[in-house]
């Protein structure tokens, strides 16, 4: 990383030279911080957020939900109970296989994701404010690229018709 000496650039001060490694770090700390914020907001944990974001716009299996969470099954089966009890998410059977279970955001969970999503998205278009359209759509397409290889390569398809 940088070193401690190196003050934070402010407006017409050159910004650091960092590597990929240091600018994914200090991006990912600011990002995480901004949820974080958002979600304690709500008396929400960040693995909740992020249970409640994938269920935005898709009802994925239990074992689905362990992949996407890169967490092991029975971390996801606990997690998923204690939203239950929140009424946040609800297990739904398979239609078309008795052995699986889906899981949705209730109404209230519904809402509370879009709040937080919504809240979040501001702190996002805050913090990209500096960067012109193009940039931000660079950025958009590059992370996008990143985060379908990494995925792919845990055996993970990050399209909404595959869940």
């Amino acid at each position: 990383m940088t070193s401690e000496s190196q003050a934070w650039p402010t407006s017409g001060t050159p910004a650091p030279s960092f590597t990929p490694v240091d600018a994914l770090t200090q991006l990912s700390f600011v990002v995480h911080g901004l949820l974080e914020r958002r979600a304690g907001e709500r008396d929400v944990s960040i693995v909740l957020t992020r249970l409640m974001g994938i269920l935005r716009d898709r009802t994925p299996t239990m074992n689905q939900l362990a992949g996407l969470l890169d967490l092991d099954k029975s971390s996801v089966s606990g997690l998923v109970d204690r939203a239950v009890r929140r009424g946040l998410v609800e297990r739904v059977p398979s239609p078309t296989d008795r052995r699986r279970v889906h899981v949705t955001l209730t109404p209230a969970g519904r809402r509370l994701a879009a709040e937080v999503t919504g809240r979040f998205g501001s702190d996002i278009d805050e913090l990209l404010r500096g960067l012109s359209a193009t940039d931000r759509k660079t950025l958009t397409r590059i992370a996008t690229s990143i985060l379908t290889r990494h995925a792919s390569r845990r055996g993970l398809d990050l399209s909404e018709s595959s869940l």
